[in-house]
């Protein structure tokens, strides 16, 4: 009879087996919804969070931003995970206090996480309706079924009036809530980028401009600000283009001679000509040196 091993040692080849994964090579605990607190515990982390950012608020109208990105950070880490538009509130704000500080890429990193968390939670909230809204029109059909059944004249009356649910009332607000804190990260983001310079950031602050031109809500000096920034960006941006173009063929040029000298080239020696009926361009070669010095 074969001895079996140490129970410690079952334990351990119990936990180093491979997670299952499915067709698209996601464990399962990947595919699973995040944990929940209990409602109960949810809604006192909920409380402490939002007393902290109570707090971090009125140290930023105090000009105390250091410290109220380190209150809004407390309210961030308390906050549960999965409360996406709470947390992207919070992101928001400690992108505005970046802002003030001119520290521009952690705005731009603070005003992108609360994008992410605001698209989450738009996919969230509109889930529940959707879904409430489906259940609803299916009681609603089964109604009309059984009232065919039991009365003779029930194909001549009107449909059964729908009420809307909780959830369906919900949506429209939060819809409104997230598109208000959209619009704030939008515009933190947007000014840091192109605060920070450089092409990659205008051309990001572009982006972000012209999909807030397209947003409802507003307000009048944003309003005003983004026509502002529409018009003045696009030179910046290709001025932008062409400076780190031209540094970069210049590092390339450097490169280039660096291996052509051992054969007594150089980039000199090649030439780009630009072909004005295709567009293309073709590189002749030419062995003319330029004179030496004595």
């Amino acid at each position: 009879m074969m001895s079996q091993p140490p129970l410690s040692q079952q334990k351990q080849e119990l936990h180093v087996r491979p997670q299952s994964e499915d067709v698209s090579g996601e464990t399962l605990e990947d595919s699973l919804p995040p944990p929940r607190f209990p409602p109960e515990e949810e809604a006192n982390l909920l409380n402490e969070s939002n007393q902290k950012k109570s707090e971090a608020n009125t140290l930023f109208s105090s000009a105390k931003y250091e410290n109220a990105i380190n209150r809004y950070e407390e309210a961030t880490a308390i906050c549960p995970h999965y409360l996406d538009y709470e947390l992207a509130v919070l992101k928001s704000n400690i992108a505005a206090c970046h802002l003030k500080l001119e520290q521009y890429k952690e705005a731009i990193q603070s005003a992108t996480e609360s994008l992410d968390s605001l698209s989450r939670s738009e996919k969230a909230a509109l889930e529940p309706a959707a879904k409430s809204g489906e259940e609803t029109e299916k009681d609603a059909d089964e109604d009309e079924a059984e009232e065919e059944i039991v009365s003779a004249g029930a194909q001549k009356s009107g449909p059964a009036i729908v009420e809307e649910t909780e959830a369906q009332q919900a949506a429209p607000r939060r819809q409104d809530d997230i598109l208000r804190i959209r619009a704030k990260a939008l515009m933190r983001r947007a000014r840091a980028k192109s605060e920070l310079g450089g092409w990659s950031n205008l051309s990001g602050a572009e982006e972000d401009y012209k999909a807030l031109s397209t947003m409802k809500n507003l307000s009048s000096a944003d309003e005003r600000i983004v026509r502002t920034q529409l018009r003045t960006l696009p030179p910046r941006v290709k001025a932008a283009q062409e400076k780190e173009m031209s540094e970069m063929w210049g590092k390339l040029k450097d490169l280039g001679n660096g291996i052509l000298k051992p054969f007594g080239l150089s980039t000199d020696n090649f030439q780009m000509t630009k072909d004005e009926k295709t567009g293309g361009y073709s590189m002749n070669f030419s062995q003319t040196q330029p004179p030496q010095g004595s």
